[in-house]
């Protein structure tokens, strides 16, 4: 099952636009197995609306860096 895998992109809920938005990591996302869709993962009490965006994850010097 996806969840035993490494997810392939982390999920964010955008608010704003441009460099006025803000991203909050509320989950992640894995491939289906035939290739033509995404398993997401919204983390448990995460309340989400609007913009979702996926995203490869970085490496993990990039986000500490952040």
């Amino acid at each position: 099952m996806a969840e035993n895998r490494k997810p392939s992109h982390d999920a964010f809920a955008v608010s704003g636009e441009g460099r006025k938005s803000t991203w909050t990591r509320v989950g992640a996302a894995w491939p289906n197995e035939d290739g033509k869709g995404y398993n997401l993962m919204i983390a448990p009490g995460v309340a989400v609306s609007g913009k979702i965006v996926l995203r490869e994850p970085r490496p993990q010097s990039d986000q500490e860096s952040d």
